[in-house]
């Protein structure tokens, strides 16, 4: 009995070891911190015709992973190379000059190692600002069972714009303060991307965001300081805040409608009684996903959801035409 018991406790202490040494190396990074906020310019064809009216585009791309993300089903390479051709026309015909994604991958086991964000700068895109909120050697989620597994996750947002970029920052927001361990060791980064495009010879503040999803508190605590950020911003300069707040108007006391109650602040495509839905993708029934922009400074044209994008991703993107008001 006694070697029996032996025999038990070295496989446990085995087991504990090869979870162990499984766990660090799971969660260790595949890059070097420095490189997780990127600003880049290449050279390319540009497709340039607004006549001063411009164009902006916000939209969580699910990493292409339409109406599966997060779900614990196999998916299939031809599905993602299926949504990233319709993604790919979608923009060809919308032809914005700034776009601003979440959830999209470089270099990601779950959408078969596809740089999404070149890929998109292929259509006419010379400057980006790439943000990575996750980078995992293996991230074992869903949980069950394995062989639905991310593996190696690099991801993050990102900035494109056909017009120069300038002074970026890519600002990592609060977390959950009461998650386990294990879940702060493998859950994302929130983040604040903040960078200047060139328009006009005028500086606008881009500021693209994604907010907790899953605890309000959080998220909260997290638009307490981008609403902070962008008042001090719009005090200068013509500023748009967008991206995805994980907040609808009609949730029990909406944290959105702190966004909302800013002085002078616009909402493209939004009315009080009247706005589109862009979450989820299939049958919508939330509105997750916002532009907001500087009444003072910039005129708003026109806005609308990007419905022929279908259910490349769960979100719709949502699109902005705008020009900017002369300078006091």
């Amino acid at each position: 009995m006694k070697q029996f018991f032996k025999v038990l406790i070295k496989s446990f202490v085995v087991l504990f070891a090869i979870l162990l040494v499984f766990f660090f190396w799971a969660s260790s990074p595949t890059l070097d911190e420095s490189s997780y906020a990127q600003l880049s310019k290449k050279t390319c064809p540009i497709s340039i015709d607004n006549d001063s009216i411009y164009s902006i585009v916000t939209y969580n791309i699910g990493y292409l992973s339409g109406m599966t993300n997060n779900k614990a089903v196999i998916k299939p390479k031809k599905m993602f190379e299926n949504n990233l051709e319709k993604v790919l026309t979608e923009f060809k015909k919308v032809n914005p000059d700034i776009i601003a994604f979440q959830e999209i991958d470089y270099d990601a086991s779950r959408s078969y190692n596809v740089n999404q964000e070149q890929e998109i700068l292929n259509l006419g895109y010379p400057y980006s600002a790439k943000g990575v909120n996750w980078d995992e050697r293996y991230l074992p989620f869903p949980y069950w069972p394995p062989s639905v597994h991310f593996g190696k996750v690099v991801s993050g947002q990102s900035i494109v714009s056909k017009y120069p970029l300038k002074d970026y920052e890519r600002i990592i927001l609060e977390r959950v303060s009461d998650s386990p361990f294990y879940r702060k060791v493998f859950y994302l980064d929130r983040l604040l991307q903040v960078v200047k495009v060139v328009l006009e010879d005028q500086e606008v503040i881009i500021m693209n965001v994604h907010l907790e999803a899953f605890d309000k508190g959080t998220r909260e605590k997290q638009l307490n300081k981008v609403i902070d950020l962008f008042k001090q911003y719009a005090k200068t300069n013509p500023t748009i805040l967008l991206g995805d707040f994980n907040s609808d108007p009609n949730y029990e006391d909406a944290v959105i409608k702190k966004v909302f109650s800013i002085p002078n602040i616009g909402n493209a495509a939004y009315s009080k009684n009247n706005y589109e839905l862009t979450f989820d993708s299939e049958n919508p029934f939330e509105r997750l996903d916002y532009i907001f922009y500087t009444k003072k400074s910039i005129e708003y044209i026109d806005g609308k959801v990007l419905k022929a994008f279908g259910s490349a991703s769960d979100h719709l993107p949502l699109e902005m035409k705008f020009s900017l008001k002369n300078k006091d």
